[in-house]
C-alpha cells in the first residue's frame, strides 16, 4: 500500500501502482473526467502512469498552468503527426512549448507555405477526433536509435545518442505515430482542445548551430478553449496596431539604424516624452530622499573582476583596450601589455565606490543614491527589438545602503512609491513576484537563507500579495519583481528590488556602527521604471500612441481656419507656451478639416481652432482627441490657457 497526501491535507491509502486516473476517480467521477495529469511531489506525470511510491499528489486539469503547458506540448506532437501524414518523407526534430504556444522544427526539402496551414489544421482536427490514447514506452537506448534510423529519422537518432548515459529513454505513441519525448502528455489526442491556430513559418538551424542543417519551423498557439484563442488573437491584432515601432514612425518619435545597432535616435517629439518621464521620476525620487549622482562609463577590468561581473557577465559587456593606436597603421594591433576597460553594463559597483569615499556612520544610514545611468549591454543582434530590447539604455537606477534592521521600512517606502508612480502612468494592475536563489549565484547558502528570509519578511510587512518564483533571483541576492498589465492584458516586468549582502562584502563597503566597530551595509538595488527606453515603448503601446496630455510631445496644436487670423493664432500659441504648454501652430494654406484629420492622426491631444469670430472675441474652439470631433468647446483665451495648463500638469504637480 502507498499513502498519498492531497492539497487540502487529506491522506488516503491506495494499492501499489495505482494510476492517477484511479485516484481521481476515487475522489469524484467529474474530477476523473477533467483530469489531464498529476503532480507527485511536484513532478508532473502522465495520468495513466503507475504511481510507485507515496507522496503529495495533485490532480492537474486544464485550469492549471501545468494543464495549459500539456495542451501546448501535445499540440506540437499532433502538428508533427499531421505534417508527416500530409507530407511523407518529412523528418521531425524538436517541438517544445513557448510563451502562448508551441513550435516544431521539420527537415524537408520542399519549403512549407502558410497556404499549407489550413490543411494541416484540418488534419490535426482529424487526429483529435480519433481520440487515440497517448502511451508512454521505456526503450533500450540502442534499440531506440536503431528504431529511428530504420524510420529515416536521423535527427531523433542523433538526439538519443547525445543523451546522458543514465537518461531513461522514453517514446510516446499515439496510434501508429511515435516520437521521442520525456513527456508527460495528455491521456489521449481527444483531450486536446480545438483551440489552436498555426501562426507563422521561420527558419531554424539544427540545435541552434549555423554550421548545421537549416530546418523549417512552424509556430502555433494553443489555448484551453476557443474563447481564450479568440481573445489571444484579438490581443495580437491590437498589439500589431499598437506596435511602438510603427507608432514611433507615424508620430516621428525615434528611429533605429544598422550603423548604431541597439541604440536609439530620439527625435524632438520622442525626446519630449523622455524629458517628461525623466523629469517626473526625478522629482519623485528627490521627494523620497534620494540623492542623485553620476558615475563613469568606462572602468578598468580589475574593478569588474573584484565585483564579480567579469566572471559572470563578461559576454554581455563591451570591452576595449586602454591604449592609443598609431594613426599610421592600417591594422590596429593591441599591445600585449594593454590593460582592458569595460563600458559599464550597470551602475551598482560604481555606487559602492561613492559610498566608500569617506567614512560612513550608522547615523548616516540609510543612504539612497540615484542615477539616470547610461549603460551598455552586448545583446545579440537577433534579440534586439525596437525600444524593448536595446544595447544602450538609461535606467532610473538607485541603491539604498542601510542596516539590516532598516530593510523592512525601506521596502515598505519603496513599494508605496512604486505603486504611486505606476498609478500616475496608468498601470493599476501590478503583481509581485519574490524571486529566489538561482543556480549560478554569489555568496554561500547561509547568506542566501538570511537574505531570502529578510526580504520575504519585509514583503509581508507591505501587505502586498505575492507569488514565489524559485530560481529567478539575481546573481547577488533575491529580488522582488513587479509585473504590470497593460491595456490589452499583456504582462510586463518592470520594477525590481534586490536585497544584496554580497557586493558590499566583495567591494569592501562598511560603516561604523553604534558599537564603534565596522559593519557591512545591506545594499538594496532598486528600479521603478527600469530602462527608460523600454518603459516609453510600453507607454506608447499601452496608450496606442494617445499619450496623456502631460506626456504628449505636442500638447496643443493651434490651427487657424483662414490665413488672415494667423497673427491671432500665433498670439494664442504664445499665451499657451507662456503657461508652460508644449504648443505648435499650423499656418499652412490647407482646409481646416484636413488639418484636424492630420493632427488627430498624429495623436495631438488638443487642437485649438481659431477663425475670424475667435480672433474678434479673443476665444478659441478646443477639440480633444478621442472625442471623435463631435463637438468643440468654446472658451475665452485666458480661461482656455488656465484650464489646459492645469490639465497638462504632471500628476505629481496637479492640484488636489
Amino acid at each position: 500500500m502507498i499513502e498519498l497526501e492531497f492539497p487540502d491535507g487529506a491522506r488516503r491509502q491506495y494499492e501499489d501502482n495505482v494510476t492517477g486516473r484511479d485516484v481521481a476517480q476515487s475522489i469524484a467521477p467529474s474530477l476523473a473526467k477533467a483530469a489531464l495529469a498529476i503532480a507527485l511531489d511536484g513532478e508532473v506525470r502522465d495520468l495513466d502512469r503507475p504511481i510507485e511510491h507515496g507522496g503529495i499528489l495533485r490532480i492537474i486539469t486544464a485550469r492549471d498552468d501545468e494543464g495549459l503547458e500539456l495542451i501546448r506540448h501535445d499540440a506540437a506532437h499532433v502538428l508533427a503527426e499531421a505534417v508527416q501524414d500530409l507530407f511523407p518523407g518529412t523528418q521531425v526534430t524538436i517541438g517544445p512549448t513557448v510563451t502562448d504556444g508551441f513550435y516544431y522544427d521539420f527537415a524537408r526539402d520542399e519549403p512549407f507555405s502558410t497556404d499549407d496551414f489550413e490543411k494541416i489544421e484540418a488534419q490535426m482536427n482529424k487526429i483529435i477526433d480519433r481520440d487515440t490514447p497517448i502511451e508512454r514506452e521505456v526503450w533500450d537506448r540502442d534499440e531506440a536509435i536503431a528504431f529511428f534510423k530504420k524510420m529515416g529519422e536521423t535527427y531523433k537518432a542523433e538526439l538519443i545518442s547525445d543523451l546522458p548515459k543514465d537518461e531513461v529513454i522514453t517514446l510516446y505513441r499515439q496510434g501508429n505515430w511515435v516520437d521521442l519525448c520525456k513527456g508527460p502528455h495528455l491521456p489521449s489526442t481527444g483531450k486536446l482542445p480545438k483551440a489552436f491556430k498555426l501562426m507563422k513559418l521561420a527558419g531554424a538551424y539544427w540545435r541552434g548551430d549555423s554550421s548545421k542543417a537549416q530546418l523549417q519551423r512552424i509556430y502555433g498557439t494553443a489555448w484551453r478553449n476557443p474563447k481564450e484563442l479568440r481573445s489571444h488573437l484579438h490581443r495580437l491584432e491590437e498589439a500589431e496596431k499598437r506596435d511602438h515601432r510603427k507608432l514611433g514612425r507615424e508620430m516621428d518619435l525615434f528611429h533605429l539604424q544598422p550603423e548604431a545597432q541597439g541604440s536609439v535616435f530620439w527625435h524632438a517629439n520622442g525626446y519630449q516624452i523622455w524629458l517628461a518621464v525623466e523629469g517626473y521620476i526625478r522629482r519623485r525620487l528627490a521627494g523620497a530622499g534620494y540623492s542623485e549622482v553620476k558615475t563613469p562609463q568606462l572602468l578598468d577590468k580589475a574593478f569588474w573582476e573584484q565585483s564579480g561581473h567579469w566572471e559572470k557577465f563578461r559576454d554581455n559587456m563591451f570591452v576595449v583596450p586602454d591604449f592609443v593606436p598609431s594613426l599610421d597603421d592600417d591594422e590596429i594591433v593591441i599591445p600585449p601589455d594593454a590593460s582592458m576597460m569595460a563600458i559599464k553594463p550597470m551602475n551598482c559597483p560604481a555606487h559602492v565606490q561613492i559610498f566608500r569615499n569617506g567614512q560612513k556612520s550608522y547615523r548616516d544610514l540609510p543612504i539612497r543614491m540615484a542615477e539616470f545611468g547610461c549603460c551598455h549591454r552586448n545583446e545579440p543582434h537577433g534579440a534586439l527589438h525596437g525600444l524593448m530590447r536595446v544595447r544602450q539604455m538609461t535606467q532610473d537606477d538607485a541603491h539604498i545602503f542601510c542596516m539590516e534592521q532598516q530593510i523592512g521600512e525601506e521596502t515598505i517606502a519603496f513599494c508605496e512609491l512604486l505603486g504611486s508612480v505606476y498609478d500616475h502612468f496608468g498601470f493599476t494592475d501590478v503583481r509581485v513576484h519574490l524571486a529566489l536563489r538561482p543556480d549560478v549565484r554569489a555568496g554561500d547558502d547561509a547568506v542566501w537563507d538570511r537574505a531570502e528570509a529578510d526580504l520575504e519578511d519585509a514583503l509581508k510587512a507591505t501587505g502586498l500579495d505575492y507569488v514565489l518564483t524559485p530560481g529567478e533571483g539575481a546573481f547577488y541576492g533575491p529580488k522582488l519583481e513587479f509585473h504590470l498589465t497593460d491595456a490589452i492584458g499583456r504582462s510586463w516586468q518592470c520594477g525590481t528590488l534586490q536585497l544584496d549582502f554580497v557586493l558590499p562584502e566583495r567591494l569592501d563597503a562598511s560603516y561604523v556602527g553604534e558599537d564603534g566597530e565596522r559593519h557591512r551595509p545591506v545594499m538594496l538595488h532598486r528600479a521603478i521604471l527600469g530602462s527608460l527606453e523600454r518603459f516609453i515603448g510600453m507607454l506608447i503601446e499601452h496608450y496606442a500612441g494617445n499619450m496623456p496630455l502631460w506626456l504628449s510631445p505636442v500638447q496643443v496644436m493651434v490651427a487657424p481656419i483662414v490665413s488672415e487670423v494667423d497673427d491671432y493664432a500665433q498670439e494664442v500659441a504664445k499665451a499657451l507656451a507662456a503657461a508652460g504648454l508644449r504648443v505648435d501652430t499650423d499656418l499652412r494654406n490647407e482646409k481646416i478639416n484636413y488639418k484636424i484629420r492630420e493632427h488627430s492622426h498624429a495623436k495631438v491631444p488638443v487642437i485649438a481652432v481659431v477663425g475670424r469670430r475667435e480672433a474678434d472675441e479673443q476665444t478659441v474652439a478646443l477639440r480633444f482627441l478621442g472625442e471623435g470631433g463631435k463637438h468643440q468647446q468654446m472658451m475665452a483665451l485666458d480661461d482656455a490657457v488656465k484650464m489646459l495648463a492645469e490639465r497638462a500638469a504632471p500628476p505629481d504637480q496637479q492640484k488636489s
